[in-house]
């Protein structure tokens, strides 16, 4: 079982910082259909009854995460946090459709508004930590370029690479595939994000990755 923690050094400048933790082992990844079509759909409706453009800048999660975006250095009208990404598109009717795992997280994290990460499990090595970027470290982003990253990046990583940038950019190496048999399910939580909403969104999308890929949870947690 693959070890996940939080550096001491994290907890200590962000306090509130969590991670909820989930494993589904046996999953199927396929292309997006009419299930997973109208799963987006469904929630779109239930985002568009919620929020406008207007509303969702001050929703108090979306603040949360604004804000731990300045304190990272990051512009958050610029590099939106990538849950308020995802519904400011739902909202302009433009729901993206990526695999049915993918498709999965990207509806819990549009429920929930926090952040969901993905990851193969069988492309992790050995033990994974959040924590601070080295200086010079570099990052190969999902339909990027390599980024060299600084001090003051914070990330998840194995043993051997940066595995995502903390809260909203995930990496080419352990990003789902048709051959993803095991998924690593991260829910990001920052200080101000009540601890449940974490948790509810973790559970999210366990239960939609399920739904749309089969398997079985093999582990569930929270860290902090």
């Amino acid at each position: 079982m693959i070890d996940i923690s939080i550096a001491a050094d994290v907890k200590r400048d962000y306090e509130g910082i969590a991670l909820g933790i989930g494993i589904v082992s046996g999953v199927t990844v396929r292309k997006s259909g009419d299930k997973e079509r109208r799963l987006l759909e469904n929630i779109t409706s239930i985002i568009r009854s919620r929020y406008s453009l207007e509303i969702l800048k001050i929703d108090p999660v979306v603040r949360a995460y604004r804000d731990f975006y300045w304190r990272l250095g990051i512009d958050p009208t610029k590099t939106r946090p990538a849950s308020e990404a995802l519904v400011r598109r739902a909202l302009r009717g433009k729901i993206p459709l990526i695999n049915n795992v993918v498709d999965a997280g990207n509806a819990a994290s549009m429920e929930t508004l926090v952040p969901i990460g993905l990851y193969d499990v069988d492309r992790i090595k050995g033990n994974v930590l959040l924590r601070y970027a080295k200086e010079g470290e570099f990052f190969l982003p999902i339909g990027g370029k390599p980024e060299k990253l600084t001090r003051k990046s914070i990330v998840l990583a194995d043993e051997e690479k940066v595995l995502h940038v903390f809260p909203h950019r995930d990496s080419q190496f352990t990003m789902i595939r048709a051959s993803t048999k095991t998924v690593l399910i991260i829910s990001c939580g920052v200080p101000g994000v009540p601890l449940d909403l974490v948790q509810s969104a973790l559970k999210k999308t366990i239960r939609y990755i399920l739904l749309l890929a089969g398997g079985k949870v093999s582990f569930e947690t929270i860290r902090q």
